[in-house]
């Protein structure tokens, strides 16, 4: 399991995307079974990418994605947060401490403050993507992480983040984005649309029915932020889709066409949950989604 630390990820990696300047923020760790994270693949097949441990919990990293651009500062997804209980945090395996949270530290680390950020994009309101969202302060209140932002979801995630069931309440804690709505902050946008020139936001719907993933373009660079689309690296084979996704088949065919511009155009894949891999493209002469590394 040694090489599989989440712990031991830097909390800055930083290269150029054309004009822009990206910087994947390791906002901590997580821990989830590893059967409802490959769904229908058996465990020796996924076993053999990313080793359990006893509880059959396999370690995923939150990365978030910090973009630099001429005219603003974008965040991509913020991590879970620091409101949660310590059972909570047993229970999926949470490793995000410090001031207050691994994400802030690593938004320091970057050179910025969370009052520099300008524009804040949720993929989706799971408690690991968009937790951070908001934070517990000393005395207990919950505020905004970044109050000069305007944060950006899609209007149908934030709508069935409101419909309670039992198959997906667990993911959906209000703390973490009525108060953004309360302050008038939260930009509900609808379908594939640009959010600032350069960065746009692409339906890539199945994980939930709403969910985005972010393209970033800048000379002759593009770059996906995949969130839970392709959660890991080795999710990228197409029938490997996690048991966490409410519509599994419609998965299938968001990465099918996702993966094939990815491929024909030579994206810069960015892996949100990946313990060990940030980012890579795929290998052009290759009918299979194999990744090539770009560190």
């Amino acid at each position: 399991m040694t090489s599989y630390e989440v712990k031991d990820q830097p909390l800055v990696l930083t290269r150029e995307l054309g004009n822009f300047r990206i910087h994947a923020l390791h906002a901590g760790g997580q821990k989830l079974d590893g059967g409802a994270m490959f769904g229908v693949v058996p465990k020796a097949l996924w076993e053999k990418k990313i080793p359990a441990d006893e509880r059959n919990r396999i370690p995923l990293a939150m990365r978030c994605l910090l973009v630099e651009t001429p005219d603003a500062l974008v965040l991509i997804d913020n991590g879970a947060g620091n409101k949660d209980g310590e059972k909570f945090r047993d229970i999926y395996g949470l490793e995000n401490a410090g001031s207050p949270t691994r994400l802030e530290d690593a938004l320091r680390a970057a050179g910025f403050q969370p009052d520099d950020v300008t524009h804040m994009i949720d993929t989706h309101l799971h408690f690991d993507h968009a937790g951070g969202n908001t934070f517990r302060d000393e005395d207990g209140q919950v505020r905004l992480s970044f109050p000069r932002a305007r944060y950006y979801v899609q209007r149908g995630e934030f709508e069935y983040a409101h419909w309670r069931n039992e198959r997906t309440q667990a993911s959906y804690l209000r703390d973490n984005f009525d108060p953004v709505h309360d302050a008038g902050l939260l930009e509900l946008v609808e379908g594939d649309i640009e959010i600032l020139p350069g960065i746009s936001v692409r339906r890539t719907p199945g994980h939930t029915p709403h969910h985005q993933s972010v393209i970033i373009r800048s000379g002759d660079e593009t770059a996906c932020f995949l969130a839970d689309l392709i959660p890991t690296a080795a999710h990228l084979p197409l029938p490997w889709i996690m048991g966490y996704d409410v519509e599994p088949l419609v998965t299938l065919e968001s990465k099918r066409s996702l993966l094939a511009a990815a491929r024909a155009e030579e994206w810069l894949l960015i892996f949100e949950h990946d313990a060990i891999v940030p980012w890579g493209r795929l290998d052009p002469e290759n009918e299979k989604p194999v990744l090539l590394q770009d560190r």
